[in-house]
């Protein structure tokens, strides 16, 4: 893992309070999290604790009520919505449980998507698609419809489509959810040599097989980080 100075991510205090009639409920309270560039994170804990809302405020899909929030040192917290969706679409890629691709685009549009709205000249995008594919394994698919391809081929997919961008991070938000066995520890695989090459993943995960792929583990229990350590020997 290699550590800079100045983090990738760096929270500080990130509270995140939902209000419906007369209920308010604290889904993030008072939370310090900070990331390293190269670094592997693995967020956990039981449903309703938070993970999912601590990633969407990470991703700039949803924003803190209070606290200070920084990508690569750009105060990202208050943005406004035009340069959320800047940071978001050059500094993050996502990889969602659903897979959220296209069915009407192909491998390779799916792929390309995110690069369309950036000032990137097609041949750019073209190499950037077919680098991608390939370290997913998912070349010779290029030309298919998300419907032709299995639940684990379209997570590649999903995940060639998240690095093509080549992101600061790369969040995952149990990113083998709707995936058998099998095609969980395959695309785990991937996840772990693309952190081997060099990047930097935040993955929101329940299954305690897949917090040991990590180099840290951080654990939420009603909004609040309980615990932030590497897993345990027995979970390697």
């Amino acid at each position: 893992m290699t550590t800079t100075e100045t983090p990738l991510i760096h929270m500080r205090g990130i509270r995140k309070v939902f209000h419906t009639d007369e209920v308010e409920t604290h889904a993030l309270s008072d939370v310090h999290f900070d990331i390293h560039e190269g670094e592997y994170v693995a967020i956990s804990g039981p449903s309703g604790c938070g993970k999912t809302t601590l990633l969407s405020i990470l991703g700039l899909l949803d924003t803190p009520s209070a606290g200070e929030y920084s990508i690569a040192g750009e105060s990202v917290a208050r943005l406004a919505p035009v340069d959320r969706a800047r940071v978001r679409n050059q500094q993050i890629g996502f990889i969602f449980q659903a897979f959220n691709l296209i069915g009407d685009l192909t491998v390779f549009e799916n792929v390309e998507l995110p690069l369309t709205y950036r000032d990137m000249a097609a041949s750019e995008r073209r190499d950037r698609v077919q680098a991608a594919l390939e370290k997913v394994g998912m070349t010779h698919r290029a030309r298919h419809f998300p419907a032709q391809l299995s639940g684990g081929q379209q997570q590649r997919v999903a995940v060639a489509r998240a690095v093509a961008g080549e992101p600061a991070i790369l969040l995952a938000d149990e990113p083998t959810g709707n995936l058998d066995s099998k095609n969980g520890e395959s695309v785990m695989e991937l996840l772990r040599e693309l952190h081997a090459g060099g990047a930097s993943i935040c993955m929101v995960t329940h299954d305690v097989r897949y917090v040991a792929h990590a180099d840290r583990e951080v654990a939420l229990f009603d909004g609040k980080i309980v615990a932030a350590h590497e897993p345990s020997p027995a979970m390697r």
